[in-house]
């Protein structure tokens, strides 16, 4: 095409339109920013998914495996299995539960009891206790005598004087053997007979004693002194011994006089205790320890006995006594079998039998003669010797005993050669030192007045 402009000729080239050219008319434009806009979109939805997905595979693992349970609704046609109905030495539902993959390290280390106080669930802390679990399993407080001795409090007539009960774990048989072998010994002591038990549970790691079943049963044969039930031996579960050994006291040991119950670790002078409990009626309320006065709920989670405010909220725990040991009469032990089934169950075994005997306005008596936390050296004193017989002779209960220190004590107490004169007790007398003191002299008397 030619184009004639002020006198020149001018030549003009006719270009087809193309979709794909960069100048396109409005609508192309706005059809190709529509287009732009709908895949953006379409990109950031994928992502918001896949962020999505990943935050939900974290909480899978961080939410524990008693929690994943309550949202799984279970078939309506499962029959519920009864508490009582676990065969022999299966262990109890929390710790079954915890090898789980789902769970993480640090929840597999705090699933180590079942027991529960309040119906309050309590966030997961870094103690060593998973308190969710505890709640989850609180009513499941029942569990199968596995091996029983109904006959103990029938050997005497009209029952034993006092029946020693022990708190004892499987692995320990070196420390029933001394107790055995020294102050648990069964028979006459100041004329009155004195029976034996030992308090177990199933052992939290089967694999490393393999034949731990057949070891008890032998030993339970060879000695008649072994009260074993279906609970996993742990601390928190330490409640549930209570609690099965004073329902059993009730129905095989009711006429007993009078119970002393403590650990495994203690020297225990029974022939004080004898005397002492010979001046008390076994039909008469008595609860007698090293008892602890306003204790405070510890809130520390690191601490080995952290609890919760929703499992506690009070500030302070009823009076109860240490758990090294502790005597009670017959009377007291019938009171409590009852009250315990009425109390919610609470992880520290001590402060839930304060609890108990909160319930049946029984006030617990404090004795001088149990130190349950063991001797103290006296820092105005240190020339005393606390591993001494003669700081022993007077006392009933030490607590934090090593098995050879147990067996020495007994034997020097019971030496014919112990005397415990004031000169032998302590290497020197101990007196306080005196603020020497400047005095004025005396006034000279006037010879006139």
């Amino acid at each position: 095409m030619r184009q004639k402009i002020s006198g020149k000729s001018v030549s003009w080239t006719l270009v087809p339109s193309s979709s794909n050219t960069v100048c396109n008319s409005p609508r192309n434009t706005a059809e190709t920013m529509r287009v732009r806009l709908k895949g953006d979109a379409i990109c950031t939805l994928f992502l918001l998914v896949a962020l999505c997905s990943l935050l939900y595979s974290q909480l899978e693992h961080l939410v524990p495996v008693g929690n994943k349970e309550l949202t799984q609704k279970k078939p309506s046609g499962t029959p519920k299995v009864p508490s009582h109905s676990r065969a022999p030495w299966r262990p109890t539902p929390a710790e079954a539960t915890a090898p789980r993959p789902q769970v993480t390290p640090t929840v597999r280390q705090t699933e180590k009891a079942n027991k529960v106080q309040t119906t309050t669930p309590s966030p997961l802390t870094d103690s060593a206790f998973n308190f969710k679990h505890y709640l989850l399993n609180k009513d499941n407080r029942n569990f199968n005598l596995l091996i029983n001795q109904p006959r103990k409090c029938r050997k005497t007539p009209g029952g034993p004087f006092l029946l020693v009960a022990i708190k004892s774990v499987v692995e320990d048989f070196d420390r029933r053997e001394i107790v055995r072998k020294t102050w648990g010994r069964e028979g006459l002591v100041n004329g009155e007979q004195i029976q034996r038990v030992f308090l177990l549970g199933t052992p939290k790691n089967r694999t490393v004693l393999a034949t731990w079943e057949t070891l008890i049963h032998q030993e339970s044969q060879t000695y008649r002194d072994i009260l074993l039930w279906d609970f996993m031996d742990t601390f928190f579960n330490l409640t549930l011994k209570e609690i099965h050994f004073l329902n059993w006291a009730a129905e095989f040991c009711h006429n007993v006089k009078f119970i002393f119950k403590g650990d495994a670790d203690v020297f225990v002078n029974v022939e004080n205790i004898v005397d002492f409990l010979e001046r008390h009626d076994p039909t008469e309320d008595l609860f007698v320890g090293d008892i602890i006065y306003n204790a405070r709920p510890i809130r520390v989670q690191k601490s080995k006995y952290y609890i919760p405010e929703t499992m506690y909220g009070l500030s302070i725990y009823p009076a109860y006594a240490g758990g090294g040991g502790f005597l009670l009469s017959s009377r007291t032990m019938r009171k409590l079998s009852r009250a315990c089934r009425e109390v919610e169950l609470f992880p520290i075994d001590d402060v839930f039998l304060g609890m108990c005997l909160q319930r049946i306005n029984l006030k617990p008596i404090l004795h001088e003669g149990f130190k349950t936390f063991g001797i103290v050296k006296p820092s105005a004193a240190p020339h005393l010797q606390t591993f001494d017989p003669c700081f022993y002779k007077d006392l009933m209960v030490v607590h934090s005993l090593k098995v050879a220190e147990i067996w020495l004590m007994w034997n020097l107490l019971h030496s014919p050669r112990l005397s415990c004169t004031q000169k032998k007790q302590v290497k020197k007398p101990f007196q306080w030192k005196k603020k020497a003191q400047i005095t004025p002299p005396p006034p000279q008397a006037s010879p006139l007045r």
